[in-house]
């Protein structure tokens, strides 16, 4: 779930309430419905495809135990994993790993985006894979650095 996270940018409820055939390991996307009803594609990279063939293959059928779901995150009960129980589970690996800081699924998300704009992703694709309506949603996200502006500007500008 981690590595989908991070990997998707997805916001919390859109990742545990997706649905096994929501997610493609072949061409590595996820079809997401968000907020408003909308649906959109969001890629995933190979760490990402990897963790989902591991946990579909191994833990997937240990948790459920033999019932069936069509949540792709479940729970031993075989339903979907809960956005309280994600975020339990979130809380445990930071403690686990010596994270003192508070964590939660939105910090993934914007770091998603964040890196992604650090990288030189354009802002627009970011924003369709964020599911943002408004461009300046995804502006808020990337707070960028001086430095890197200050680069950008020297790179790129004439008189830079």
């Amino acid at each position: 779930m981690l590595y989908l996270l991070y990997s998707t940018g997805l916001r919390v409820s859109e990742l545990v309430g997706l649905p096994i055939a929501g997610c493609n390991l072949t061409a590595c996307f996820v079809r997401v419905v968000g907020k408003g009803n909308k649906e959109r594609l969001v890629p995933f990279g190979i760490p990402a495809k990897e963790g989902l063939e591991s946990y579909l293959l191994q833990a997937r059928p240990l948790i459920l135990k033999g019932k069936r779901s069509n949540s792709l995150f479940v729970t031993s009960r075989g339903k979907a994993m809960t956005r309280l129980r994600f975020w339990q589970i979130l809380s445990n690996i930071a403690i686990a790993a010596g994270i003192k800081k508070k964590i939660s699924p939105h910090m993934l998300r914007h770091s998603f985006a964040t890196h992604l704009l650090v990288h030189g992703a354009d802002l627009r694709a970011v924003q369709m894979m964020l599911g943002h309506a408004d461009i300046s949603t995804t502006q808020i996200y990337t707070q960028i650095d001086q430095d890197r502006l200050k680069s950008i500007h020297k790179k790129f500008h004439p008189r830079g």
